[in-house]
């Protein structure tokens, strides 16, 4: 996130990046009611009551869930669920798919939009926070395509999870706002070092810009998490991908999960086995390739709108 003080009548605002796994993937067809099994599946349903209710919806859908994201991990869980569920029975009802129609109708996007507008198009995103004046979602400032050579590792520890729910919201009230003098940096840093170096390719800069970023964001939350990241297996990850060699490490909002960014395959494997022995089979670890589209959409059996 870029603005916790939201001084100039918007807050929050935040960067992100699209990867590939741990990633979701559902099934939905049309049924009388609402009907949901797999990973989620409760959570699952609620969203497409909501979605149905705010569209005025009679029908149902059953929902499959194939493959989940792990919940309370800092990956933006919640976010794809709700989105997919949405587009799914969207595209059955012949509805308006617009990721920001979709998005306002299961209640995403209230604080942070960067999980939104991956769904919609992947990528490296800026958005920029929340108006004091309406309820409209973040504005998406800019897409940037990531180049395909560099890899990200992520190490999601089962040690803890991350705050979310209630416990996130009572967070946000109570920590404090960051100086503005930290703003100014920060966004120094977003414009004319991490953006510019993206353009460029350039990984080291890049790198150094968003671990940069990632510590003067990480005091902010602090006081809510116990440090700049996330107590325990997560700060310990930071430190091994950083003694490793990534160019640039991070936490994924809350966490636990925490990335390490590198060039090439073979690198993004060194880095892995490193985590891997770190975590000693208490947790998981992705190689991944940077998502250049957003959510994908495949029509399984026309015969009976199932998508």
């Amino acid at each position: 996130m870029l603005d916790l003080r939201g001084s100039l009548g918007r807050r929050f605002g935040g960067i992100g990046a699209g990867i590939f796994n741990p990633s979701l993937q559902l099934e939905v067809e049309k049924a009388d009611a609402v009907e949901a099994e797999g990973a989620e599946a409760n959570r699952a349903a609620e969203f497409a009551r909501r979605y149905l209710s705010s569209q005025g919806v009679r029908g149902g859908a059953r929902i499959v869930i194939r493959r989940a994201i792990p919940g309370h991990s800092g990956l933006g869980s919640g976010t794809q669920l709700a989105l997919s569920v949405a587009r799914g029975i969207a595209e059955l009802y012949d509805l308006d798919t617009s990721t920001s129609t979709l998005a306002k109708a299961v209640g995403r996007a209230r604080r942070s939009a960067i999980g939104t507008w991956l769904f919609d198009g992947g990528g490296f995103v800026v958005e920029g926070g929340r108006s004091e004046r309406g309820d409209r979602i973040a504005p998406l400032l800019a897409r940037l395509p990531i180049p395909a050579a560099w890899r990200c590792v992520v190490a999601l520890p089962r040690s803890s999870d991350g705050v979310s729910g209630d416990a996130e919201v009572q967070a946000f009230r109570e920590l404090l706002p960051p100086p503005l003098r930290e703003l100014e940096h920060l966004s120094h840093l977003l414009v004319m070092s991490l953006l510019p170096a993206l353009a460029e390719g350039d990984l080291e800069a890049f790198g150094s810009a968003i671990t940069e970023i990632q510590q003067i964001n990480g005091s902010w939350f602090a006081p809510a998490q116990g440090g700049p990241f996330a107590s325990g297996a997560s700060t310990e990850l930071i430190n091994k991908m950083a003694e490793c060699g990534a160019a640039g490490v991070g936490q994924s909002s809350w966490g636990p999960a925490v990335y390490g960014i590198v060039d090439g395959v073979d690198a993004a494997e060194r880095l892995a086995s490193s985590a891997r022995k770190l975590l000693n089979g208490s947790g998981a670890v992705y190689v991944n390739e940077f998502a250049g589209a957003g959510a994908r959409v495949t029509l399984l059996d026309a015969s009976t709108l199932r998508a």
